[in-house]
């Protein structure tokens, strides 16, 4: 599928004030972020509210995203302010991190990237420079998230990039998000599927591979010797594999990097752990 951005004006909590702050200096408009920090948009100001994109959101509903947590990101949806969340079997949330800085995204309360000392999109930077260079070089991106991984190795300068996400909420609140806009870009290709499955399709057809999935919990099967097979056809003689593990359980003394590393020797790798990122990477052996 071709991802598409839907553009939706944004408004956080730092947004919020300075539309508040601008209307008790009474001045008629103010440049104000609508996409969470990224560029500023002219907004006039009205005695009813804000005119955001040609409408009129009431001051109470400001002064509301004001007051309150400044992790919450809302958008404008037909005249309606919306918090950026999905409610169902799971609760899906886009999160503020810093002002000027990409959102996480936080699925039943945990944050799906890893935000202490530390921002996503810099995560991902650090992620995709273990692979080295990927200059006109095909990337299989597994679990996209919000797709920052997938956005950092296209600036890394990969010429194609497939990112496979079976999550279709997730999906959306990518859609939402302004800092997931460069997956609009041509050379990226998004598959909606069981990456378990997806990655059947593929054979020797990739230079690299980020497997960035969700917990160990949460998705073993992607965990498995028998997925890390599946990544090994899927690649290119040489190819290279990052694979985000994280370090949970590590308080009890759980090293589930240990366990990842045999399995991938025994599916054909190379296997070698980076403590700063939290990763196993290495090459699929010729």
């Amino acid at each position: 599928m071709k991802f598409q951005h839907l553009r939706k004006p944004m408004l956080a909590k730092p947004a919020a004030i300075e539309l508040l702050e601008g209307m008790r200096r009474r001045e008629k408009w103010v440049e104000v972020s609508l996409d969470l920090g990224r560029t500023l948009e002219r907004v006039e100001l009205t005695p009813e509210g804000p005119v955001i994109r040609g409408t009129v959101i009431p001051w109470d509903a400001v002064e509301e995203i004001a007051g309150g947590d400044e992790r919450n990101i809302y958008f404008i949806d037909e005249g309606t302010v919306l918090q950026a969340s999905i409610a169902g079997e799971h609760f899906y949330k886009l999160v503020m991190t810093k002002w000027g800085h990409a959102p996480t995204l936080e699925i039943n309360g945990i944050h799906m990237h890893r935000v202490v000392d530390m921002y996503p999109e810099e995560d991902a930077r650090l992620k995709v420079r273990l692979l080295g260079d990927i200059r006109c070089r095909s990337i299989l991106d597994i679990c996209t998230g919000l797709g920052y991984t997938a956005i950092a190795e296209l600036r890394a300068g990969a010429c194609r990039v497939v990112s496979i996400e079976l999550d279709e909420n997730v999906l959306y609140l990518a859609s939402l998000n302004p800092w997931s806009r460069e997956l609009e870009d041509s050379r990226v290709e998004v598959i909606h599927g069981d990456a378990y499955e997806v990655i059947e399709d593929f054979r020797e057809e990739f230079h690299a591979v980020v497997h960035d999935p969700p917990r160990l919990q949460l998705a073993g099967h992607l965990y498995s010797e028998e997925f890390y097979h599946k990544i090994a056809k899927a690649l290119k003689p040489g190819g290279r594999i990052v694979h985000y593990v994280g370090q949970p359980g590590i308080k009890k003394g759980l090293k589930i990097w240990k366990g990842v590393m045999e399995r991938m020797r025994s599916a054909g790798f190379t296997a070698r752990y980076d403590k700063k990122t939290q990763c196993v990477y290495g090459e699929k052996i010729r």
